[in-house]
């Protein structure tokens, strides 16, 4: 059955995070395994902070793991530095695939549920024109905890009104498909790095290497 609605992570889904540190300007070290730990760090924040239940947005988590990367490998960056590089997190560029991908499946109601802050997703969704797509921008600051928390996964159907099973939920995470099929929605799991399924009990519907193999599936 085809989908009633299509439903979007937002960071490495539809926006490439790993291209903020080419703005880094003239930050020495290795800027790729900064990029590397300051994502493993910002999603482990997501999670300790869900754990102790100390809700802070996602812009929040995200400096405090830029610096927590910064330290562990003894990055000397200053805070003009630090600020360059979550300004440029504001403006994180689509992948190429998005636009034709979105273009596809055009017509069905299409959302982005994300971990991030809402001026964060307003701004990247602006910056790469993306907003005449999506009926909803939903950001798990309405719940105050983070993927993948039911309560997040539950935003997208009270939202739109459609039941999980109805809704094609995509992302290129491991982690958070297991956590959106554990909820009940189908999954489309966009596998761009060609990496392995987590052991978590759950996998994706559908498997596809780029955004625009997403009409194939459904």
């Amino acid at each position: 059955m085809k989908p009633r609605a299509f439903i979007f992570d937002a960071y490495g889904t539809l926006f490439d995070v790993h291209s903020v540190v080419v703005r880094a300007g003239n930050i020495p070290g290795d800027l790729q395994a900064l990029s590397v730990l300051w994502r493993q760090k910002q999603l482990e924040y997501t999670w300790l902070r869900s754990l102790m239940e100390r809700y802070q947005d996602f812009w929040e988590v995200t400096e405090a793991a830029l610096r927590s990367a910064v330290e562990q490998l003894k990055i000397e960056a200053s805070d003009v530095q630090l600020h360059r590089l979550m300004q440029a997190y504001l403006l994180p560029p689509a992948f190429p695939d998005v636009t034709a991908a979105l273009d596809a499946v055009k017509g069905t109601p299409l959302a982005i549920l994300s971990n991030g802050a809402p001026k964060m997703l307003d701004s990247a969704v602006d910056h790469n024109g993306l907003k005449s797509y999506f009926v909803e921008i939903i950001s798990v600051d309405r719940v105050k905890t983070y993927k993948p928390s039911p309560k997040v996964y539950a935003l997208a159907p009270e939202v739109l009104g459609v039941p999980p099973e109805e809704i094609l939920f995509v992302s290129s995470n491991s982690w958070d498909v297991a956590g959106a099929k554990s909820f009940g929605y189908k999954v489309c799991w966009c596998n761009r790095s060609q990496g392995h399924m987590d052991h978590l009990g759950f996998s994706a519907d559908a498997t596809v290497l780029r955004l625009d193999q997403i009409p194939d599936c459904c």
